[in-house]
C-alpha cells in the first residue's frame, strides 16, 4: 500500500540540484499586490522613504555636532550651545516624524497583508474550482493543501516583512553612498570595494542558501501531502498491518525535508554573520585609512586643532568631522547591507511558495467549449417553449451558428456512445471501440474486474475526461456541444466513495439541488429509504455532520448520498458501486428506494454484486477496456460465456 501511492511524494533528488530561482515570480506578485491596493501600498511607500531619510540624518548630524564643538573650543562656547540645542530639537521633531511615519505604515501594511493573503486565497481557490478532476487525480490533496497554508504563509512574511525592510535598506544605502560620495571620493573606494565582496557573497552563499531554501519549501509540501494521506487511511494501515512501511515512506520523505532544510539554514546561518563581519572589517579599514588619509593630507608638522576640523567635501583633505561621519555612515551602511542579506531567505522560500501559488493558479482551466444549454420549457400546440418558470419539464436549447435558428430539443436521456476510444495517458488505451445505446428509461449495467473499464466510460459521459476518438451523443445531441454545466445538472451520480459536507442533514441532501424546498428534500430521502433512520437522529434532519459524516454508519451515509441524487430528479442516473459498502439487509432497502429512483430514468450501474443487475435491459461484460458480451441476464446466461462464468462463481470479478 504505502510504495505505491505515496512515491509521487518524495521526489528522490538526494544529490540532485536543488530548484532555481524565479524572479518572474516576485514581479508577479508585487504587480498583484499593487493592483489590490494602489493607493495603500504607494502610502507604505511613501511611509519608508521618509523613513529611510530619517533613518540617514543621524551620520550627518555627527558631523554638524562636531563642527560645533569644533567651533566652540576655538571661538568659544557663547552662542554654540544655542546652536547644538537647536539641532537636538530638529532631530527631536525628524524621529517624532520618523515615528509616525512608522505608525502609519505598520496600520496600513497590517490591513494591506492580510487582505492580500485573503485575495490570494481566492483566486487559488476559483483557480482550483475551474481545474479539471484530472488535476486532483493525479496531485496529492494534503500538497494541494499546503498552498493554502505553508506556501500563503511565505507570502504574509515577504509583504508584512520582506520586501519592506529590503526597500528600506536599499533607500538608505542609495542615500549614505550619495552622502559619502559627496564627503570623500577616496574613502568611497573603500566602499566600494566592501560592495563588491559582499555582493560576491551574497551571489554565492545567498544564492544557494535561497535554492534550498525553495526545495524545502517543495519537500514540506510532500510531507503533509503525506501524513494527511495516512491520516485518512489510518485504518486501512492498521488493518494490513502496514505501519512499518507507513514509517519508511514517512522516514524517506522526511529525511528529504531534513536534507533540504539543513542545507539552507547552513548557508542562511553562516551567511548573517559573515556579512556582518565584513562590515566590521570595513569600519575598521575606514578608520584606519581615514586617519592615515587626516594625518598624511595634514602633514605631522603642520597638525593643529584648527586644520584637524577644517570642513571637508568630496575634494576637500580629509578632516576629523568627515571621518567621523564617514564611520557612521559605513556602520549604517553595513547594517543596512547585512539586512538585506537576512531577508533573503524569507524572499527565497516565498519565490518557492509563490512558484506553487502560481503554478495552481495558472494550472490550465477545463476546457468548454459547449453553446447548447438546459432550458426550462413547456408545450404549447404541439411545440417546446422555453420559459423562466420551473415547470419540471427540461430542453436542448440548440442554436445553430450557420443559419442563426435554435432548436429545442425535449430531454429525454438517450445516451449513446459510438466507437469511442480513451486513454488516460499517450500510449496506453483504456477503452477500444466502445459502442452502446441506452433508451430513454432503460437500465444498462456494466460488470467486469477492477480496471476492466467500467467507472471510466462513466466519466465520459459526464465529461470529466475527454474521448480520445468516437463519439457521445445525448438526445441526439453531441456531448462536446453541450456546456459541462448543462450537462451535468441533467446527471445524477451516486458514487462508490461517498463524500458528505460540514453541514446538516438536510443541507447534504440539498447539495444535489440548491433550490429544493425542506419538503422536496424529505421526499427524496424518503424515496432513497433514508428517512426513517434520519428521523431518528439526535435532531433529525437537522443533525450537524462533521469529517465526512463520521458519526454516520456507512449505509447510511451511501442512503444520504442516494437521496441527494434523487431531489436532483435527473433523466439519467449514474450508480458506481452504490451498494458495495452496505450491508445485505441496508442493500435491500436502498435497492427499493434504487429501483423507485430508476423508475422511468435512463440509468448506468456499475455493480460486483451481479444480483443487483440481473433486472437491467441491457448488460455489458467488459474486459480490458472492451465489450466482449452484452445481453439480457437470461441471455447472457444461456450463451454460457463469461457473465455465465461470473454468475456462476467459476470466474472471480477481482
Amino acid at each position: 500500500m504505502a510504495g505505491n501511492s505515496h512515491g509521487p511524494h518524495g521526489g528522490k533528488r538526494h544529490g540532485g540540484p536543488a530548484p532555481k530561482i524565479n524572479l518572474k515570480n516576485l514581479k508577479r506578485i508585487t504587480t498583484m499586490l499593487f493592483k489590490d491596493y494602489p493607493g495603500s501600498v504607494t502610502a507604505i511607500i511613501i511611509c519608508i522613504i521618509i523613513t529611510a531619510l530619517i533613518g540617514v540624518t543621524p551620520t550627518v548630524f555627527i558631523k554638524t555636532l562636531t563642527t560645533y564643538i569644533e567651533e566652540g573650543m576655538i571661538t568659544g562656547w557663547n552662542g554654540i550651545s544655542a546652536k547644538i540645542i537647536k539641532a537636538i530639537i530638529i532631530m527631536i521633531i525628524i524621529y517624532s516624524v520618523g515615528i509616525i511615519s512608522n505608525t502609519v505604515m505598520g496600520l496600513i501594511g497590517a490591513r494591506v497583508t492580510q487582505g492580500f493573503l485573503h485575495k490570494v486565497r481566492v483566486r487559488m481557490f476559483n483557480a482550483m474550482q475551474n481545474l479539471p478532476v484530472k488535476y486532483f487525480d493525479s496531485n496529492n490533496h494534503g500538497d494541494i493543501m499546503s498552498h493554502y497554508t505553508n506556501d500563503v504563509d511565505t507570502l504574509r512574511q515577504l509583504v508584512s516583512q520582506s520586501v519592506p525592510q529590503m526597500f528600506n535598506a536599499l533607500l538608505t544605502v542609495t542615500a549614505l553612498i550619495l552622502v559619502m560620495f559627496y564627503y570623500s571620493i577616496n574613502l568611497m573606494i573603500i566602499v566600494f570595494l566592501g560592495i563588491f565582496v559582499m555582493f560576491k557573497l551574497t551571489k554565492v552563499v545567498g544564492g544557494n542558501s535561497a535554492r534550498f531554501f525553495i526545495a524545502q519549501q517543495k519537500s514540506l509540501g510532500a510531507v503533509e501531502g503525506f501524513i494527511e494521506e495516512i491520516m485518512n487511511g489510518q485504518k486501512v494501515v492498521k488493518v494490513f498491518n502496514h505501519e512499518e512501511d507507513a514509517n519508511k515512506d514517512f522516514d524517506r520523505l522526511n529525511e528529504q525535508l531534513f536534507n533540504d532544510a539543513e542545507s539552507a539554514n547552513k548557508f542562511g546561518n553562516v551567511f548573517g554573520p559573515i556579512m556582518n563581519n565584513i562590515g566590521n572589517i570595513l569600519y575598521v579599514l575606514t578608520a584606519f585609512i581615514g586617519g592615515f588619509l587626516v594625518v598624511s593630507t595634514l602633514g605631522i608638522n603642520n597638525l593643529s586643532f584648527e586644520n584637524l576640523f577644517s570642513t571637508g567635501s568630496m575634494l576637500a583633505p580629509l578632516s576629523v568631522p568627515v571621518v567621523a561621519t564617514y564611520l557612521g555612515m559605513t556602520k549604517q551602511f553595513t547594517g543596512s547591507i547585512n539586512q538585506v542579506s537576512q531577508q533573503i531567505n524569507a524572499v527565497a522560500m516565498a519565490l518557492a511558495g509563490s512558484e506553487r501559488i502560481l503554478e495552481l493558479m495558472d494550472g490550465k482551466p477545463e476546457t468548454d467549449e459547449g453553446y447548447v444549454t438546459l432550458v426550462n420549457c413547456k408545450e404549447a400546440d404541439g411545440k417546446i417553449i422555453e420559459c423562466n418558470e420551473k415547470t419540471g419539464m427540461w430542453a436542448w436549447k440548440h442554436p445553430h451558428k450557420s443559419d442563426g435558428t435554435v432548436t429545442y430539443t425535449k430531454l429525454k436521456g438517450d445516451v449513446r456512445l459510438y466507437d469511442v476510444d480513451f486513454e488516460y495517458e499517450e500510449g496506453k488505451p483504456v477503452l477500444h471501440n466502445i459502442t452502446l445505446y441506452a433508451k430513454p428509461g432503460q437500465k444498462v449495467a456494466f460488470v467486469g474486474a477492477t480496471g476492466a473499464g467500467k467507472t471510466t466510460i462513466t466519466n465520459l459521459i459526464n465529461r470529466f475526461y475527454d474521448i480520445a476518438d468516437g463519439k457521445i451523443r445525448y438526445d441526439d445531441i453531441n456531448i462536446n456541444k453541450i456546456k459541462k454545466a448543462d450537462l451535468r445538472r441533467s446527471l445524477g451520480i451516486v458514487l462508490q466513495d461517498v463524500n458528505l459536507f460540514t453541514g446538516t442533514v438536510m443541507e447534504n441532501i440539498r447539495y444535489g439541488n440548491l433550490d429544493a424546498t425542506d419538503e422536496q428534500c424529505i421526499q427524496a430521502a424518503k424515496l432513497a429509504n433514508a428517512h426513517d433512520f434520519i428521523t431518528r437522529l439526535p435532531d433529525g434532519y437537522n443533525t450537524m455532520l462533521t469529517s465526512n459524516g463520521a458519526n454516520l454508519s456507512q449505509g447510511q451515509r451511501q442512503l444520504i448520498s442516494i437521496a441527494r441524487a434523487a431531489v436532483l430528479d435527473p433523466p439519467v442516473m449514474i450508480l458506481d458501486e452504490a451498494t458495495s459498502s452496505i450491508d445485505t439487509r441496508t442493500e435491500s432497502l436502498v435497492q427499493k428506494g434504487m429501483d423507485a429512483l430508476m423508475k422511468n430514468r435512463t440509468v448506468f450501474v456499475i455493480a460486483h454484486r451481479l444480483s443487483t443487475v440481473k433486472n437491467s435491459d441491457a448488460i455489458m461484460v467488459l474486459d480490458h477496456g472492451s465489450i466482449i458480451e452484452r445481453g439480457t441476464h437470461e441471455e447472457l446466461i444461456e450463451a454460457k460465456g463469461t457473465y455465465y462464468q461470473l454468475y456462476t462463481g467459476a470466474f472471480e470479478l477481482e
